[in-house]
């Protein structure tokens, strides 16, 4: 069915959640691709609906990470370059090692379980769709950054790494990738539970460097830093 004739069928009370719906199957189905522009006008007339869902749905989406908002140019699909990349994962190393050090500080038994099941769910997940996959990735992740106490620390990673996540997604990795990528978080539960006596900068730099190369490119390590 068209996307006019799904939108033309939607009730005012639900139209701007369907609307971030459709934009966000658009992306992930490759029909909107990264780095295109999504102008909130030409969408209202296409849809026929007034403009103001469509701004609150792109904002929705840019909460998720999905779409970015470039000053004085407007709304895009999520589109990183490499150098943006290394940048985001260059804090990520900073401030998901101290995230990962608060969780084993602060670890309960109901922490560890979520964290063990979490784990045993991707390794499980040979051949799910990637934005499954990829959404037991980021509760993996979020359950470690909650786990830490901070909640600005938490609310940080969280803002930070939704660009990257989404970016993730949208490029599709191959499904060998995608496995190592799953297979890769039972270092972290066994750091969080206190069985490795590898540092949390070592235990996360080995994690993210499975998907991004240079993860290390603009951060202190590379360059001996204390």
């Amino acid at each position: 069915m068209p996307i006019e004739s799904l939108v033309a069928d939607l009730k005012p009370t639900t139209l701007r959640e369907d609307i971030a719906t459709l934009l966000t199957e658009a992306i992930l189905t490759g029909k909107l691709k990264p780095g295109d522009r999504l102008n909130e006008s030409a969408l209202a007339r296409q849809w026929q609906v007034s403009r103001a869902p469509i701004r609150e749905a792109l904002q929705q989406l840019e909460e998720r990470g999905l779409v970015v908002n470039r000053p004085r140019r407007g709304m895009f699909v999520v589109s990183l370059d490499e150098e943006e990349v290394q940048k985001i994962n260059s804090l990520r190393l900073v401030l998901e090692a101290e995230a990962l050090r608060l969780c084993r500080a602060r670890a309960t038994p109901q922490i560890l379980r979520r964290l063990q099941q979490l784990a045993d769910r991707m390794e499980r997940a040979s051949g799910s769709p990637a934005v499954e996959a990829t959404q037991l990735d980021l509760e993996f992740h979020r359950t470690i950054w909650a786990g830490s106490g901070n909640e600005y620390l938490e609310r940080t990673l969280a803002g930070l790494t939704a660009p990257l996540f989404a970016y993730a997604l949208l490029t599709k990795p191959k499904a060998e990738k995608m496995r190592m990528i799953l297979d890769s978080h039972r270092p972290l539960v066994d750091y969080v539970a206190g069985k490795l006596k590898r540092s949390a900068d070592d235990v996360i730099f080995d994690h993210i460097r499975l998907r991004w190369s240079e993860p290390d490119r603009f951060a202190s390590r590379r360059l001996g830093g204390e």
